[in-house]
């Protein structure tokens, strides 16, 4: 096995999960990408970090890329004598946007492409796995590699799957970023062991019908998204975000927590449209409100 000369350099999406019904099952693309730079030295080891992350993320074998290229080249057989790592980071961390997903879903890609012949010794299947099993669940990972809308899981003997559903183009999205992060332990850790019979079957009948509202019914979008299984619980942990949530939805506007929290996504006609600006004009204070496309592609190579 043999490297390749020569940085590659890679974009990785930021992505929404759960989408109100859907835990640790669905998974949303945004076009919101962080930028991430490989190479391989004679030896020793270079770190740099722009962006989110800078001055408070590990410039050692600690940073998740790293770790995940680690992983990467160990199920291909060999490590590097060096490497140069490169991060340029827009995706807020800790907010419920996917940022350690796309850091794994970087660090996988790019030390397959290092490697000569590294999709044909590890192909798409088999970097979902690995990214899967370093997050532990698959519904950021999967739409940060494949793009789009993706409904994702794990059988009973421990394999991970994905699969993409298509996404009806009038639907954009904003999201509301607070000013302070919050955990995915804490988030999770508020949630019981077990729930009602009833709202596990309400949210299985949402869950489906987020499909279909997703891929051609956005009329839907509101009924579609509603939860019973996790943002309410999750409540104490980010109260501002779940009141955001309630007024949106007391309006008419599918809104939901992103991911673990505390953003707030809302499906809406995409930027630039009337409904677009209206929301974004009730981003609370001292928060950051961006419209955002779905994006169609996961992570790309840059050439």
């Amino acid at each position: 096995m043999t490297f390749v000369a020569g940085p590659v350099r890679v974009r990785v999406p930021a992505t929404s999960a759960n989408l109100g019904p859907g835990f640790d099952t669905l998974g949303l693309a945004l076009d919101l990408r962080d930028e991430l730079e490989a190479e391989v030295l004679p030896d020793g080891l270079v770190v740099e970090v722009t962006g989110y992350g800078a001055g408070e993320v590990p410039l050692d074998e600690d940073h998740l890329v790293l770790r995940a290229m680690r992983a990467t080249f160990d199920r291909l057989g060999k490590q590097p004598t060096g490497l140069r790592l490169t991060c340029a980071n827009v995706i807020p961390h800790a907010r419920g946007l996917g940022s350690s997903s796309a850091a794994i879903v970087g660090g996988v890609w790019l030390a397959r492409e290092l490697v000569a012949g590294g999709r044909l010794l590890l192909d798409d299947a088999a970097l979902l796995d690995l990214a899967a099993q370093l997050e532990g669940h698959p519904d950021n990972v999967a739409p940060a590699l494949l793009g789009g809308f993706v409904i994702s899981g794990q059988d009973a003997d421990g394999a991970f799957w994905a699969v993409p559903a298509g996404v009806d183009p009038r639907i954009g999205a904003v999201v509301f970023i607070p000013p302070s992060p919050l955990s995915t332990e804490a988030a999770r850790g508020l949630i019981p062991a077990a729930v009602p019979h009833a709202d596990a079957a309400a949210n299985a009948g949402r869950a489906a019908l987020l499909v279909a509202a997703l891929s051609g019914r956005p009329e839907e979008l509101l009924r579609a998204t509603e939860d019973r299984l996790h943002q309410d619980y999750r409540r104490p942990a980010m109260p501002t975000s779940l009141a955001l949530v309630d007024a949106l939805r007391a309006d008419g506007v599918p809104a939901v927590v992103s991911g673990a929290g505390p953003t707030v996504l809302a499906f809406a006609d995409g930027p630039g449209t009337a409904a677009t600006d209206a929301l974004l004009a009730r981003c609370p204070d001292g928060w950051d409100a961006r419209a955002l496309v779905i994006s169609s592609t996961g992570a790309v190579v840059v050439h």
